[in-house]
């Protein structure tokens, strides 16, 4: 069985040392053994470990979720729906890819074509684009309409302190409860889980959804389908409510 230094396993995956030593401080990454002179040394199923947190970071979780993912019974079953979310959107990343390709080439042909060439006569070659995640935008829509709620709140905490002017916090409160309510419900309606054991797509009660522990990409919730109770994947949901799993 292979053994790898930090920095070993470092370059295999094209990460720096410090990031592994980070990775080992943080309790996700823990070398199989130390050598006679203290030093880490990795074993073949942390390199493999390693890849995943790579893969997984890339993806966009942070730290504190990749540790709730490998304290989940059957992470592999978690990560296997996050592989097929990835390979999903680079599917549809090369196809829209391939279309615009298609689109410069027959524009080019076409201008080769014509002799009066103008910006005017090809007004279809502005052509937008469109590659964000839709989940990811509408989280920043969220936060962004949360701005002026996060402001009035920190203003009004620091004038009571500092002036005893309550009555400012108490505004901020009659702002921020139905703001939230309403974002809440927004956000909701708007997102769909897949359970990782049946492979259901699923929309949760709000109740269920709102008060589960969650990540930024997972939330812990029971399948109505096969009754599993853990981490679920977080998808936009294109009907917006319309349509039950």
């Amino acid at each position: 069985m292979s053994k790898y230094t930090t920095g070993e396993i470092a370059k295999r995956c094209g990460v720096s040392v410090r990031t592994v030593q980070y990775y080992d401080d943080r309790g996700i990454l823990a070398p199989s053994e130390l050598s006679e002179g203290g030093r880490r040394m990795y074993s073949d199923a942390d390199l493999k470990r390693m890849q995943i947190i790579c893969f997984l970071r890339d993806a966009g979780l942070s730290i504190g979720s990749i540790s709730a993912l490998f304290a989940e019974k059957n992470p592999e079953s978690i990560i296997s729906v996050l592989l097929d979310e990835q390979e999903k959107a680079l599917k549809e990343e090369l196809s829209e890819c391939q279309e615009k390709l298609e689109r410069i080439e027959g524009i080019r042909r076409w201008v080769k074509s014509v002799d009066d060439f103008s910006v005017e006569s090809i007004g279809d070659i502005a052509y937008a684009m469109k590659q964000k995640n839709k989940l990811s935008k509408m989280c920043w829509t969220m936060v962004l309409t949360g701005i002026p709620v996060t402001a009035l709140q920190w203003t009004s905490i620091v004038l009571w302190i500092t002036q005893g002017l309550w009555w400012l916090f108490v505004i901020w409160a009659a702002v921020a409860i139905p703001w939230g309510i309403v974002i809440s419900a927004y956000y909701f309606r708007h997102v769909a889980y897949i359970c990782p054991e049946c492979h259901e797509v699923f929309k949760p009660r709000f109740k269920e959804a709102f008060w589960a522990y969650h990540t930024p990409r997972m939330r812990r919730l029971t399948c109505p389908k096969c009754g599993r109770k853990g981490l679920c994947v977080e998808v936009f949901d294109e009907m917006g409510g319309k349509k039950n799993g």
